[in-house]
């Protein structure tokens, strides 16, 4: 796995849309640009992407876990693929085995991690969803975090994202919907 770079967008929230104080919310994507061995390659057998995906997610969950601000409860993956590669090299990467490492880093996570693949361009923006770690039907956790990479990804790129989240939407208040 040849990774260009590594990157780590944080974002912490300490009011609401209109101003007012609130408990802060840090928000935290770890992401790496990596070479896609796959690029222009009609290829069915991607089982190095999912040993990539374990690795990926071992580092990238360590890399957001150190810039969290309390523990995580909230979690979610994506990845942006460039036009040379196909969406499938993105969710190998993303299913198989990304999530394991990434829940033994976090302590747990019972819910599946909400994820998106895309194919993409140099500075792409990508909605990276952000779920419960255990509780699927907490809706004041379901959230997103649009990040883009100026430069990636290239076209025999892809974009790997982590995102965690030390609580819920700022003032959420739709806790488990009426008609769960």
């Amino acid at each position: 796995m040849l990774i260009r770079k590594k990157k780590l967008i944080r974002d912490r929230t300490e009011t609401d849309e209109m101003g007012t104080p609130c408990a802060p919310l840090t928000r935290v994507v770890a992401l790496a640009v990596l070479r896609n061995p796959f690029a222009g390659v009609d290829q069915d057998d991607l089982t190095d992407l999912f040993e990539y995906g374990a690795s990926l997610g071992a580092q990238l969950a360590a890399d957001a876990m150190a810039a969290l601000d309390a523990p995580p409860v909230s979690y979610g993956k994506a990845a942006i693929v460039g036009a040379n590669g196909t969406a499938e090299h993105g969710a190998a990467l993303l299913h198989p085995r990304l999530g394991k490492p990434v829940r033994a880093a976090i302590g747990g996570g019972q819910a599946l991690m909400p994820s998106t693949v895309k194919l993409g361009g140099l500075g792409c923006f990508i909605d990276v969803p952000l779920g419960h770690k255990d509780e699927a039907w907490s809706f004041d956790h379901i959230d997103t975090m649009t990040i883009a990479v100026p430069d990636a990804p290239c076209p025999s790129e892809i974009v790997v994202c982590v995102g965690l989240s030390d609580g819920a939407r700022i003032r959420a208040r739709v806790g488990k919907g009426p008609n769960r």
